[in-house]
Formats: C-alpha cells, structure tokens, sequence
C-alpha cells in the first residue's frame, strides 16, 4: 500500500466513511467497492468520492483532501507511484509542488513526465547531483563511458549557478523545460504493467479508426469488477458492440494461434487467463500441445482443455518413435530398464506400438495423447449454462 484515503458521499456525509487502501489489493478489490456502493460512492467514471483524510508515502497528495475523486482514478495514480524509486518519488513530489497541481487527471500525467526534472535533495555530493541532472537532461539513458567523462561537480555548480530551482518541501526543483503532456484524457488509462499479466488486450469500440487513442487496456486475469468497471471507463456497454485487438500475451503460440478476437469476448478470455495461470510451467507447456492435438477454435474450449490436462499423456521433447520408446523405457518408471540390455531394446517398435494403442501424435513440443474416455469435442463442448451467464456479466 502507497497511501490510503478516508472517503465519503460529499452530498450525504451522514452515510459514513469507508477507508480504502491504494492500489487496492485485488483480493481486497470487491469489498472495498461494496464498502463504497454503501455509501451510495465509487462510481467507476464519475468523482463522487470526497477525500476526507489521505495518509501515507506521498504527503504531496493532501493537496486532495477535500476535494471530489474517482477511485479508479486513484488506484491508476497509485499503482504508477508504487513503482517510483526514491530519486523518482522526489521529482514528483516537488514538480507536484512546484505546478500547483491538485487534479488527478494532472498528477496522472505528471508520473509520465516528472523524470525529466531534477531535484536536490542532497547539497554534500554534488558529483552525484551533476551526474543525475545529466541523465535527466537525457532521457535517463546514457552510455556508461559517457556517464564517466561528465564532470558531475561543475555540472551541478552550473545548474544552481543558473537560479532556476524552486525551493519546495521536497528539494529544490529544476523543471529543465518539462511539459505537462497529456498522456491520460481523463477517460482512458495509458497501458501500464503492474503486475504479471497472461494477457493484454485493447479494447476499442468499432466505430474507431484501430489506430484510435480512446483505448481501453485490459489486463487477464482480473477480478470480474475490474473488467465491468473498465467496460463503463471505455463507455462500451454491450459485449457484442467492441473490438479487441491482441497486444501480449504469455499464452503458448498454439493458444495465440488458436484465439481469433474478433470473435472472442472478455468474459471468456479471462476465463481462460484465470485457469492458465494457476498452471505449472510444465502444464503450460502440455496446454501447447494438447491444442495441436485437439484443434480447439475457441477460448472456452482451450479452457475445458487447461481444466482437464490430466486426460492427456504427454512425453516432452519425444518427436520420433525411438526419443518415445527410449523415454517410456528408460524414464516413465513403467519398467525395469537395465542400461547393460540397451542393445536389445526395440525403441522405435515400442514407441509405435504405443502411438497405435493410444492415437496420440508428435507435435513440436513432444508427443502428445488423448485418454479419455469421451470424445475430444464432448469434452470441449460448451456448457449452454455458463455461456448464459458470460451474457448476463457481459450486459452489467
């Protein structure tokens, strides 16, 4: 947690207040928005949360207290903020001091830009002050010979020389010429990885040109709040009226290959992140190959397959007969394998004889089988249930 705020209905402060953490923690997400709807609060568009208190690691911030706020604002703030380091936290801070900002919608923009800035908060060392002012001055990026030839010293003694910096409780601010771009509109979130993500998709509506602005970034898995808030965020409220267009993912290629977008509904493919997720490494791996074994088209049906891996019988990195029969033989433990009898062991017979009984195939991950006892499409098949209800989530 960066800071956490006490909320309130500024129209109704008899309802009482709710303190929310931020970022709030997903497992703690649905309580807190139930927390906020008691208060008759915590619309996902609107600011119709009144700061009553902030505390926490940024003291910049009380410049918001009693002011209106949109939590899912807040949350984007914090989470941007978690991942500043010290030196980063300063330019922040000072530049948000020094600007006067107080809107959320400017101190979004601010975490995108503040590093152009340099603040001193430390006078002893100025080697260290001329050093970092240079890597401000370029991007934060700079060759290490580079680096060794700046004579950080007379680099500061110039930059306080020139009279620019602005005494704040933070440090003392140089802007260095930074421009307050609008990187957020007030509306749509900049794509930001805050967490390890399955995938990440666009969400766009299709009246858009693709290459539009008024994007919304979605992140699987997520909790099923986030993505109804993020739905009204982009003002798209029916599910069959969106474009999702593919951005990352750390599904298997054969998964990637399988999923067509266009056709594919959020519900569903967070769904199937959620499931992924929870696979092991190993797992992941034999979900690749069990698509190539099963020709799945559709989320829900690679997800039936994820959910039921343990119906397949996969020997990695085995691509012929022999790398089977050797593998069954000498490492599955089915047999008592005596290394001074190698020559007397009939791998590719064995591994064909193998292949036959079970109908499995080879694929570019290993050899993979089916042993289940319904067919592959039964097992795949949709539930008539559950696709009722990815509507009815998909129409809150």
């Amino acid at each position: 947690m960066m800071f956490s705020a006490i909320l309130g209905n500024p129209d109704h402060p008899e309802y009482g207040v709710a303190t929310i953490p931020f970022p709030t923690p997903k497992e703690q997400f649905s309580r807190c928005m139930e927390m906020l709807a008691l208060l008759e609060t915590g619309d996902a568009v609107k600011q119709d949360c009144k700061v009553l208190e902030i505390t926490g690691a940024f003291p910049v911030l009380k410049c918001m207290e009693l002011q209106c706020i949109n939590v899912d604002e807040m949350d984007y703030l914090a989470k941007r903020l978690e991942s500043f380091d010290i030196g980063e936290a300063a330019q922040f801070q000072a530049m948000a001091h020094k600007l006067e900002l107080t809107e959320l919608k400017d101190l979004i923009n601010l975490t995108f830009c503040c590093q152009q800035a340099t603040v001193i908060t430390d006078f002893t060392d100025l080697e260290a002050v001329g050093r970092d002012h240079y890597m401000n001055l370029h991007g934060g990026c700079v060759l290490t010979d580079e680096l060794n030839n700046v004579d950080g010293y007379e680099t500061a003694l110039l930059l306080i020389r020139d009279g620019a910096g602005t005494i704040t409780p933070y440090g003392v601010a140089y802007d260095n010429g930074m421009k307050l771009e609008q990187a957020y509109d007030g509306r749509h979130f900049p794509g930001y990885h805050y967490e390890q993500e399955v995938l990440m998709v666009a969400l766009t509506s299709p009246n858009e040109p693709e290459d539009t602005q008024a994007t919304t970034w979605l992140y699987f898995p997520a909790e099923k709040e986030h993505l109804e808030r993020a739905m009204l965020r982009s003002g798209i409220e029916d599910p069959d009226d969106m474009r999702l267009r593919f951005i990352e993912s750390q599904f298997p290629v054969e998964v990637d290959a399988a999923l067509d977008f266009r056709r594919e509904g959020i519900f569903e493919l967070n769904e199937l992140s959620t499931v992924f997720a929870r696979l092991s490494s190993e797992d992941q791996s034999k979900l690749g190959a069990v698509v190539m074994l099963a020709e799945p088209e559709y989320a829900y049906q690679i997800r039936h397959l994820a959910e039921n891996l343990d119906l397949f019988d996969f020997t990695p990195g085995a691509h012929t007969l022999e790398e089977l029969g050797k593998y069954m033989i000498r490492e599955s433990g089915r047999f008592d394998y005596d290394s001074n009898l190698d020559e007397f062991y009939n791998y590719d017979k064995y591994g064909l004889q193998r292949m036959e009984q079970q109908a499995g195939q080879f694929t570019d991950r290993g050899y993979i089988a089916y042993l289940g006892a319904m067919s592959l499409d039964e097992l795949m098949m949709e539930d008539p249930a559950e696709q009722m209800d990815y509507k009815m989530e998909g129409m809150v």
